[in-house]
């Protein structure tokens, strides 16, 4: 028994194993005013940040990004930046790719903000610093089908039904 149970959580790490990770130029411990939305009172630059991920899973046939803010006062977060069909040959995002630049097939869904583009952060002036995840899917499908205006709950479902692996970045932002 002791060995058959060793036998399957050595085949879980080989089937999740690997080092599927997230990384960027940009992003650190804090985000800055190059990053924050402008408008909503915020007057930032809102330039999505550069991206590089590496080692995604075999049978990775095309990428998701997603940006989340947990501590949005909504009840339910704030959905920041999603993005859908990134070929599985791309493994880097530019800064200020989006709306301008983003790899052929690419889609951006439309954020929290109305727009199918990166919306930088916004947190209340006085909150606690937000937590905003940047997180990397690899997909089992070349294409989710989905248009600029699905909406980020059903984005976020399409996501998770086909994802392989994923990787997150967490920065803070406060005003």
């Amino acid at each position: 028994m002791h060995k058959l149970l060793i036998s399957l959580l050595g085949a879980a790490a080989v089937a999740w194993g690997g080092n599927f990770t997230l990384s960027s130029l940009d992003l650190g411990g804090q985000l800055t005013k190059t990053e924050e939305f402008s408008g909503f009172g915020c007057n930032g630059r809102n330039i999505s940040p550069e991206l590089d991920w590496r080692d995604a899973p075999a049978g990775t046939k095309s990428f998701a990004i997603t940006v989340y803010d947990p501590d949005a006062p909504t009840g339910s977060g704030w959905w920041h930046w999603i993005v859908t069909d990134i070929p599985a040959n791309v493994t880097r995002l530019r800064s200020g790719v989006s709306g301008k630049k983003m790899p052929a097939g690419a889609v951006e869904i439309e954020n929290d903000y109305g727009t199918a583009a990166f919306g930088g952060p916004c947190p209340p002036k006085g909150d606690k610093p937000h937590r905003y995840v940047f997180t990397v899917y690899a997909l089992d499908v070349p294409s989710l089908g989905l248009k600029s205006d699905t909406n980020a709950p059903a984005a976020g479902f399409m996501i998770n039904a086909h994802t392989l692996q994923k990787a997150s970045i967490i920065s803070y932002y406060g005003r």
